[in-house]
């Protein structure tokens, strides 16, 4: 069977590393469309449910202890927080989603807000969903995909946590989320299996991330 992850080459696992070598800093928090930043350069977008590892997985792809805060209270960041890496990409962290706590008010912000974002970005290039591989795709990540197949914005599906899982396990994890991937027209159709804990992975995230620069 075709492997169903990304496997970037020798040149573009080298181009990713020499991109994310470089500064990465915070530039701009957003509550509302009108408070997002001016538009400086390719954005990519990191989505997640609460406690999926997302905050854990922006420190290790950039190489920083506390790019992106963990929290240990899900669903605390209630903003977009911009970072500029390099003058070359802009990293935008989208809030988390489905937290227990949550309100029905709480999620209609976080859907306005983000819809708005994902709406009006010209140049957003693609939205990273992160999946925890232990769990699989739940139904706040499948609700967030349809959000993202209406408004039309690529994204592509990156399994977490994947050191808490066996060899066996996690490819059943990505048999699983890849065909949930499939039924929608907006994903892309390889998975990226990381971990921010062992960096398996995290080479090859930076890769499909600074190829987006040559698409």
């Amino acid at each position: 069977m075709t492997s169903l992850f990304a496997e970037p080459d020798a040149a573009a696992l080298e181009d990713g590393r020499l991109l994310f070598a470089r500064e990465c800093d915070f530039i701009w928090g957003a509550t509302s469309l009108d408070a997002l930043p001016p538009i400086r350069a390719l954005e990519i977008a990191f989505a997640g449910r609460s406690n999926a590892g997302k905050s854990s997985l922006m420190n290790a792809l950039t190489g920083r202890k506390a790019l992106a805060r963990v929290s240990q209270t899900p669903g605390r960041t209630r903003q977009i927080n911009f970072f500029d890496l390099g003058g070359e990409l802009v990293l935008a962290d989208l809030p988390g989603y489905g937290f227990a706590q949550a309100s029905k008010a709480d999620a209609a912000r976080w859907n306005a807000l983000v819809f708005d974002y994902l709406r009006g970005r010209p140049n957003l290039r693609r939205v990273m969903l992160l999946i925890d591989s232990w769990r699989g795709p739940m139904p706040p990540d499948i609700e967030v995909m349809a959000l993202l197949d209406k408004a039309a914005v690529s994204y592509q599906l990156v399994l977490t946590k994947t050191d808490k899982l066996t060899p066996s396990e996690l490819k059943a994890s990505a048999e699983t989320t890849h065909k949930e991937a499939v039924r929608h027209g907006a994903a892309h159709p390889e998975l990226l299996a990381t971990s921010s804990e062992t960096q398996a992975g995290i080479p090859e995230l930076r890769a499909v991330l600074a190829a987006l620069r040559h698409s």
